[in-house]
């Protein structure tokens, strides 16, 4: 269960695999299951689209400390990550949420401070799309978690199959992201931690999926997206 996991939680993964909905979902939820601070932080300092920075103003009215760049400007998004960052990795009152840009890149950006990360207080969850491009076999993700693991200096606690076509998802495309992190989970030994899916799709779902549920809203984008 999400209030299970250690105190700060990082979601990585291959770009467009939706690290950021999922860790915007997971955060939501979080703040309604614990006491005390909970904080966002946006590390993708790559990607111009679908952030969870985007989402400042719902999560400061949902009680959620959200966390970004450090230069704020009206016309300028500059590619730094604020010194924030670093206060809720030291404070442990403060349950803790980081976005992280998408490959190894995103994974250099988490490895400039990753000897504040203590292995006893974090879980790194891989998040992985079978439907996207260069992630749709358990190969091709491995090769993925080694580079990311290699560049932030971390290492991946835990999976997550967020298989999906935004609203065209179907539970076919959740089984079949579930085959391939189960053959990841099997080779690295690392636990499938969650499954998400949208909130339509859960009761259609399997109950003897290993993972826990994570329902989805699609937070990030509109309607008409």
């Amino acid at each position: 269960m999400i209030k299970d996991d250690k105190r700060v939680r990082l979601f990585i993964g291959h770009y467009g695999s939706g690290k950021s909905e999922v860790s915007m979902n997971y955060v939501t939820m979080l703040r309604e299951l614990v006491d005390g601070e909970v904080a966002l932080a946006d590390l993708d300092v790559v990607n111009v689209y679908f952030r969870t920075r985007e989402k400042k103003d719902l999560m400061r009215q949902l009680g959620i400390t959200p966390i970004d760049s450090s230069i704020q400007t009206t016309t300028l998004d500059v590619p730094a990550v604020s010194a924030e960052v670093m206060r809720p990795l030291h404070d442990d009152k403060v349950n803790y949420v980081l976005d992280v840009g998408g490959d190894n890149v995103g994974g250099r950006v988490v490895g400039r401070f990753a000897e504040h990360f203590k292995p006893e207080d974090y879980d790194m969850f891989f998040v992985v799309n079978a439907n996207r491009e260069k992630t749709q076999t358990a190969q091709e993700v491995l090769g993925f978690i080694d580079a990311i693991e290699a560049s932030s200096k971390l290492k991946v606690t835990g999976l997550v199959n967020n298989t999906h076509l935004l609203r065209e998802t179907t539970v076919d495309d959740v089984l079949k992201g579930q085959e391939v992190v189960s053959e990841i989970s099997k080779i690295k030994n690392i636990p499938i931690k969650y499954v998400c899916c949208l909130e339509s799709l859960v009761d259609k779902l399997p109950k003897d999926l290993e993972g826990d549920i994570l329902p989805i809203k699609l937070y990030l984008r509109e309607e008409w997206m």
